[in-house]
Parts: C-alpha cells; structure tokens; sequence
C-alpha cells in the first residue's frame, strides 16, 4: 500500500474518531439537560455536596472533555491560552451583572469569542466549562451549562457562515441566537430554581406572574426578552473584539483562515 493511501486512511480514521467523540459529548449534554428538565431537582443550589448536583458536575464535565478532545488536534497554542481568559471574562462579568437591576446576563462574551475563533466545539466546550468552574462558586448556575454550550454552538455556526466579515451582521446572529437559548433555558430556569436565578431578570419573571402568567410561561417571555438583547450585545462585543486582534493573531486560527471568518478583512489588515 502506497504512502498516500496510509496517510488517507489515518485521516479519515482521525477524523471518525472525533467525530464520535463530539457525537458523545453533544448526547451527554442533551440528556443531562433533559434528565434535569424533567425531574427537576431542588438541591443542586446545595453545592457538589449534594449527589444529584455532583453527577450533575460530572456528566457536563465529561462532556466538555469530550468535546474538546474533538477539537484539541485542531486548536493552537493561542486558543488554549483564550481559553481561561475567556472563562474569567464570563464568569466576572456575569457575577456583577446577576447582582444589579439589569435583565441581562452579559456572562458569554468569552465563549462567544472563542467560537467566532476556533469554532463551534471550541465554543461549545468553552461554555460548559465556563458555567462548570462558576458553579463552584454559585451552584445555581450548574443547570444552565446545556444552555452556555449551546451559546458557543451557535457563535461558532455564525462565523462559518458569515457573521462577523461585517461588524453589523454579529448582533443580528446575537439576536436569533438569542431567542434560541432563551427557549433552552426557560425551563431550567422555571423548573428548577422558579425563575429567580438573576436579580434583574427575576424581577422581569415577578412583573409577568403580577399579571396572571403561569411560572414557565413568565419565565419564557422573559427569556425571549433578555435573551435575544443579551445575545446581540454580547456576539457585538465579541466581534469587535476579533477585529480588534492583530491580523497575525486572528490568522493563527486554523477555523478563521478554513471559513474565512473575517472575509478580505482577514488577509488585509497589518
């Protein structure tokens, strides 16, 4: 067998491998979130002291690993030092944003820009760690890790397909992206913790159940209005920052130079 041949059929065997690695890791994520869903569990705000909100931990851990095992080949040196960098800004922003009057949560920038770097799982896995080292601070967050992968899911599906060659189409991806994670997660939010899991956004939930709003149905609009301006800031900040990168840094990205993510921008800017 010729040299050629070898190396082929290493590739596609690589490439098999981790596609069922990110196959795994995506299943264990939606069952997690939809085993939480449906049984709803009142002690997870009790910490990784508690059984259900330890196997909780474990199950979004192993699926991050899962997915970044998927992408690890594929990532330079630069994303996996973006990486914590990107924990720390969501994890900051979104501690000081939950406890003032705001309905936002401004607590992804950081995984939205990794997606828009190194892609959807990159983004994915970014999220779900994120909420994952968050949670052992505030164990409220720990549910809402399907939601976080699913931000960087899509922040990396809009860079494949366009969103961020120009400044103003980032915000209009934030925007549908946003009305699809509010729908993620309004039932955790409802189910699990009545929907008061932020001081601006529990407000929102209170005004709407005044007004004869069933809980989920509260939370929903809610999400469906948080969400969506969240998103859009959020993906807008993102964005900017991106372009903001030195052309060569940005260029280091094999998922920026493979999708052209900054269009001619990419290749132009000193």
């Amino acid at each position: 067998m010729s040299p050629n041949l070898l190396l082929a059929d290493e590739s596609t065997g690589s490439k098999l491998r981790r596609n069922l690695l990110a196959i795994a890791g995506t299943l264990l994520l939606v069952t997690t979130y939809t085993v939480l869903v449906i049984t709803q569990p009142t002690d997870l705000t009790g910490g990784l002291g508690q059984g259900v909100a330890l196997a909780t931990f474990a199950a979004y851990l192993l699926s991050a690993l899962l997915l970044l095992a998927a992408v690890l080949r594929d990532l330079p040196v630069s994303t996996l030092t973006l990486i914590p960098v990107a924990l720390a800004l969501n994890i900051l922003l979104g501690q000081f944003v939950g406890s003032v009057m705001v309905p936002l949560y401004l607590d992804s920038i950081g995984t939205v820009l990794v997606g828009f770097l190194a892609g959807r799982r990159a983004g994915a896995a970014t999220g779900v760690l994120g909420t994952l080292i968050w949670s052992l601070f505030a164990p409220t967050v720990l549910p809402f890790a399907a939601g976080a992968a699913l931000i960087g899911f899509l922040a990396g599906t809009a860079a494949r397909f366009g969103a961020v060659r120009r400044v103003y189409l980032a915000p209009i991806a934030g925007l549908v992206s946003g009305v699809l994670v509010g729908a993620i997660s309004a039932p955790v939010a409802a189910f699990v913790f009545g929907g008061t899991s932020g001081v601006g956004t529990g407000a929102l939930v209170t005004v709407f159940r005044s007004m004869g709003d069933s809980l989920l149905s509260a939370v929903t609009k809610q999400a469906l209005l948080s969400d969506p301006g969240d998103k859009a800031i959020v993906f807008l900040i993102a964005a900017l920052l991106v372009y903001a990168l030195p052309n060569r840094m940005s260029q280091s990205y094999e998922f920026v130079r493979r999708y052209r993510v900054l269009g001619r921008r990419g290749g132009e800017r000193g």
